[in-house]
């Protein structure tokens, strides 16, 4: 069996790389990785290639930066070709980028079977264009591979037949519990000079939230006024740093004192920003799911989810964008403390086993 496994963001090879590990152990199966090659998440990915141990790509695509529909045209132009070559039994595409709609609907045509993991998960915000990615892919994605009991409700309910849908838990959660030992070797703390338990992790990313002015200058008032309390690190994604030095934000940000202000960290260095943080600003949907596991607080500033199991059955709490209510949170949390978050029980599945289900759906997937 021949499969190649496509990944292009950063959050895609937290995904994959328990997923190669796993196939290894299957001398019947030939499993290749295929890299985008999204503009800035190539130079941002090789250090997780190296912390996680995922082996050089067999195919890399190259198709650099661009409009959402030349991205698009550019991925399904050449995994075209990929697929024309290595002929593949299966096609697994992760998670919610461009890449992973543009490959399900190439492979498709092709009459090559994809597998989606991380399927059903809904925001039902049509304006997010992930949301987009994520119905087009579960829609004529084969075998749809969900992280919690609400995606397959999600599914059925957009007339999904049930018997494509294996509930099989989190893949991101796997990397992290094989991860975690190691990130406590991790010296940032002490490199920043800051304690555990004594400062907030920020990351903000999300177009909505950086590329509008007075979006993202409510975002500097706030951490100007929470970095007078505690203090913040913010690993800058390439694309707020960008638009924060448009907006004239940059050397607003690097005044504030007790905010540091980093590059993008590896795999490593952010377990250990997150597992040691007092509380986490974000509006990642990882990092949502990854605190869930480690039972840090967290605030995700987005008007809705689509990780809702983060709420129900996690540590996380939507926010909003409204800069008075994310601070009246966040000043909720560093007053009133967060005790017993790090021991509340973990979503099904969130156990670091789902990459063997993953598989064991593949080879057993018989519609």
């Amino acid at each position: 069996m021949r499969i190649i496994n496509v990944a292009s963001a950063r959050p895609n090879f937290m995904k994959v790389a328990p997923l190669l590990e796993e196939f290894k152990k299957h001398e019947e199966i030939d499993a290749q990785l295929l890299h985008t090659g999204q503009h800035y998440d190539y130079e941002m990915s090789k250090i997780f290639f190296d912390e996680l141990g995922i082996p050089a790509p067999d195919h890399h695509l190259g198709v650099g930066s661009g409009t959402h529909a030349e991205q698009t045209a550019r991925v399904m132009t050449a995994f075209e070709k990929v697929l024309e070559k290595e002929q593949p039994d299966w096609v697994v595409v992760v998670g919610d980028v461009n890449p992973t709609m543009a490959c399900t609907i190439v492979a498709n045509k092709m009459g090559i079977r994809v597998a989606h993991v991380e399927a059903g998960l809904r925001s039902y915000d049509r304006s997010m264009p992930e949301e987009i990615n994520r119905v087009l892919t579960d829609s004529i994605a084969d075998l749809l591979l969900t992280p919690s009991i609400d995606g397959n409700m999600h599914l059925v309910k957009e007339g999904i037949p049930e018997e494509k849908i294996r509930f099989v838990g989190n893949i991101m959660i796997d990397t992290l519990y094989n991860m975690r030992e190691q990130s406590g070797r991790s010296t940032i703390l002490g490199d920043l000079g800051i304690e555990a338990g004594e400062y907030v992790l920020v990351t903000l990313h999300r177009p909505s939230n950086v590329d509008q002015q007075e979006t993202l200058s409510n975002f500097v008032e706030i951490l100007e006024q929470t970095a007078a309390d505690i203090p913040m690190v913010w690993p800058v994604h390439p694309r707020s740093k960008n638009r924060a030095e448009e907006f004239d934000l940059w050397e607003r940000l690097n005044d504030i004192g007790q905010l540091h202000l980093l590059e993008p960290v590896g795999y490593l260095d952010n377990v250990a920003l997150m597992n040691n943080a007092r509380l986490v600003l974000t509006d990642s949907g990882g990092i949502q799911e990854e605190t869930t596991a480690l039972g840090v607080p967290c605030l995700t500033a987005r008007p809705n989810t689509e990780r809702p199991i983060t709420i129900t059955e996690g540590t996380n709490t939507l926010v909003g964008t409204e800069k008075d209510e994310i601070l009246k949170h966040i000043r909720q949390h560093l007053q009133n403390g967060t005790s017993g978050s790090r021991e509340r029980p973990k979503p099904l599945y969130w156990d670091g086993k789902t990459a063997g289900r993953i598989v064991k759906a593949i080879q057993e997937y018989e519609v």
